[in-house]
């Protein structure tokens, strides 16, 4: 199950509407519809936090690691980074779909997959041109 039938599963178990969940949430009832219609997905972990709440669950429930994984990497890295990690994580999942790792030990190869993306982008950043870089240039040394 993915992020948005969990999502309504347990906005429905509560019996609350959408209108609810956007108030308690404080998002528009049309970002809770993106949501649920799998059209969108939380941008940062602040949103995550409070649907977690709002919906008296937790944050690895409601995303699954991967999908925590997608949005840490959308805030560090903007949509590419979020689309990169998806897949990677997509593939890895598909790798191992034959159930040989638990749950705990699948985590933890999904963390270290996501440290090593983050780490080869931060270093490829240097190969960027500085009028595309959105971090400031560097000051040149005196």
């Amino acid at each position: 199950m993915d992020f948005k039938h969990r999502l309504k599963q347990r906005r429905t178990e509560l019996s609350m509407t959408q209108t609810e969940l956007a108030q308690k949430t404080g998002v528009t009832l049309r970002t809770i519809q993106y949501y649920e219609n799998g059209d969108r997905s939380p941008a940062n972990i602040e949103i995550a936090q409070k649907l977690a709440v709002a919906l008296d669950t937790n944050v690895e429930y409601l995303l699954g690691s991967g999908g925590k994984l997608v949005v840490m990497a959308h805030e560090q890295g903007g949509a590419k980074a979020a689309k990169d990690v998806d897949e990677l994580v997509s593939e890895v999942q598909g790798l191992f779909a034959g159930g040989r790792l638990d749950d705990e030990a699948m985590d933890g190869v999904m963390e270290a997959l996501f440290t090593a993306y983050m780490m080869a982008k931060k270093k490829n950043r240097k190969y960027t041109p500085k009028k595309y870089r959105k971090d400031k240039p560097e000051e040149p040394k005196a």
